[in-house]
């Protein structure tokens, strides 16, 4: 979990993003996050079931409604909620799951592992992002 070389592996090929639990709310990390992500070129796809349409994407209620396969899955939400999202991914053969700052579940961590899922967790993906791609230092606001 949290290899150097994950992150940037995963950052460096990943083409889409499902965030869950993207917020509408542009005060909100849940959203700023994704949106600069989008703005590195990244395609977002929502999902939260409470909104219709964020950042110019419809919105999905789960993980199995996505029109794509994600490369990544960006979660926003609470510690609780990750064991059901590992699940979730196994199910559908995800393969790379990115847990935000503040966020820790080591045992859905584990279990993510253990199905062949790479982890990344307590992370925040923009800073990496920002971390491993000099260029995007240069929109560094919102």
């Amino acid at each position: 979990m949290n290899e150097p070389e994950v992150i940037r592996s995963m950052l460096t090929d990943a083409k889409s993003i499902a965030v869950i639990g993207l917020s509408a709310d542009p005060d909100k990390p849940s959203h700023y996050v994704p949106a600069y992500m989008q703005r590195q070129g990244y395609r977002i796809l929502p999902v939260n079931p409470t909104i219709e349409n964020v950042l110019g994407e419809k919105s999905y209620a789960t993980l199995a409604d996505l029109p794509i396969k994600p490369d990544i899955v960006n979660v926003f939400r609470l510690p609780k909620y990750i064991p059901a999202i590992v699940d979730e991914m196994l199910q559908l053969n995800l393969k790379s799951l990115w847990v935000q700052s503040g966020i820790v579940n080591l045992e859905a961590a584990a279990k993510a592992e253990a199905g062949g899922i790479q982890v990344v967790m307590d992370h925040c993906i923009m800073v990496e992002r920002r971390r491993i791609s000099p260029l995007s230092a240069y929109n560094q606001t919102r």
